[in-house]
């Protein structure tokens, strides 16, 4: 009689994280239909009004690696209500900003709490799912291109029938429902035996991060003569070095060293690189395209967006649910290969008199490809710490922010150095070299932790070398022991 209120209460979890997930994902293209509105009612320049937008994807960057190691640190239900606050509390004095430079800063302290939906939802449903963990992340797949959906047009309604201010404040109401179902759903949990967060090493990973992205963004903007884009990438060199210098000697590292030195975990990371690139960065540049090579309008060109978003939420249902049959290498290479399939023909000609049908089908073929991609991409990186999933979702979700980010800084650095006339072949060949990118990592696939057939349910070793050599343990060992005892999950 037990099992079916615990599992009405883990599907009732899921549901609930899946919100978070969704208002996080929302928020990061809402403001994009508002930014002629913001620049005129803020008095300022659509360059400063459109760092609302870039501000937010600088701070999911950096803070995804540092909230998810809070999340496995502090306690799940601790952690995840501590962000859920700060972004609610954020979108409200987003929405009070009186000026655009207010409106950024506060922006970016709401990336910081929104960043942590991710690791803390990944790793609130790998508690209570347990060895079933694979399809539920793998399902999260499909909110965030539900949000991209959902944003513009929810926005572009907000804009146009009340204030641009609604946009953050319909956040409130939410946020304070997130954090009364989350306070209920999820089991106080004490925080974890492994000391206090690296705050040095927090820092300089974050400072490397910031600089890094600002120097690349900068870059895209301001082009290869300023001085500013080169000089906030020098900075970043250090920073990052000194992060690993510090992983080296403290007692809690962010990073493992050990784990910094296994092959599977660069080449999982080097692929997520490359997944952020395909799947988030060239992509933006999708309806600029139909726009400047076909002449298509801004409504039919933002709908191959659309289009893409179909494609990757239905499919990756579908594939989150084969995980156990698949495994892991199969779909993620199945996966690269339809992207890269679509780029190549987004990148052809259109034959006929209709390109708006040609590059739908190359937009839908990429979402097949992302959605079939996705759920093992999501899940592969989690074989490597088992007991530490929040952070090693934020540590995928930093990897692939900036594959996008680098993507669009060089293209956009690309386009602004080429003639007007020239957009749509710069563009062109941009989609190329990303596919030939998705194709040349393939092999690189075969590096990837397998899970075929079964969830591991072996015991996790202690410590950092044991939780390091003991990739496939942990969770699940204690799902089953849980369920043995008839006592609800603890996270």
């Amino acid at each position: 009689m037990a099992a079916a209120p615990r599992r009405r209460s883990r599907y009732l979890t899921f549901a609930v994280c899946s919100v978070a997930l969704l208002m996080s994902a929302i928020d990061s293209t809402i403001v994009a239909t508002a930014l002629r509105t913001l620049t005129r009612e803020l008095h300022t320049s659509i360059a400063w009004s459109s760092w609302a937008i870039t501000a937010y994807l600088l701070g999911q960057t950096v803070a995804m690696p540092l909230t998810g190691r809070l999340s496995d640190s502090w306690g799940r239900r601790r952690a995840f209500l501590a962000f859920v606050g700060i972004f609610t509390g954020a979108s409200l004095a987003s929405g009070l900003a009186g000026s655009v430079f207010l409106l950024i800063g506060f922006r970016f302290v709401q990336a910081l709490g929104g960043g942590g939906f991710m690791p803390s939802a990944s790793g609130a449903v790998a508690d209570v799912f347990g060895r079933d963990r694979e399809r539920a992340i793998g399902l999260f797949s499909g909110v965030f291109p539900l949000g991209a959906v959902i944003g513009p047009a929810l926005g572009g309604v907000i804009v146009t029938y009340w204030s641009w201010r609604v946009i953050f404040f319909i956040n409130v109401p939410v946020g304070i429902a997130l954090l009364l179902l989350l306070r209920w759903l999820l089991p106080a949990t004490p925080a974890r035996r492994r000391g206090r967060v690296d705050l040095p090493g927090s820092t300089l990973m974050a400072g490397a991060l910031l600089s890094l992205m600002l120097g690349l963004s900068q870059l895209g903007d301001r082009g290869a003569r300023s001085p500013l884009p080169w000089l906030l990438l020098a900075l970043a060199v250090p920073l990052g070095a000194g992060f690993l210098v510090r992983q080296e000697r403290s007692p809690n590292p962010i990073l493992p060293p050990a784990l910094l030195k296994r092959p599977a975990f660069a080449v999982v990371n080097g692929l997520n690189v490359v997944y952020g690139a395909a799947a988030f960065g060239i992509f933006s540049f999708v309806p600029l395209f139909a726009q400047t090579a076909y002449g298509v309008g801004p409504l039919p060109a933002g709908l191959l967006l659309t289009a893409r978003a179909a494609g990757m939420i239905l499919i990756a249902v579908a594939a989150s649910m084969a995980l156990r049959r698949t495994g892991y290498r199969l779909p993620m290479a199945v996966g690269y290969a339809a992207v890269a399939a679509g780029l190549i023909v987004m990148a052809v000609p259109a034959p006929g008199p209709d390109p708006f049908s040609w590059l739908a089908a190359a937009s839908v073929l990429c979402g097949i490809g992302v959605g079939i991609a996705g759920p093992a991409s999501n899940n592969a990186a989690l074989q490597f710490l088992p007991d530490q999933i929040a952070a090693i979702t934020g540590l995928r979700g930093m990897f692939r922010q900036v594959g996008g980010i680098v993507a669009i800084s060089l293209v956009a650095l690309a386009i602004a150095s080429a003639a007007a006339a020239q957009e749509g072949q710069v563009l062109r060949r941009a989609f190329l070299v990303v596919a030939g990118m998705a194709v040349a990592v393939t092999p690189a696939i075969l590096g990837v932790p397998e899970n075929r057939g079964r969830t591991r349910a072996s015991a996790a070793p202690r410590g950092e070398a044991g939780a390091v050599a003991g990739v496939e343990a942990g969770a699940d060992a204690r799902e089953g022991d849980r369920d043995r005892a008839g006592k609800p999950g603890r996270g």
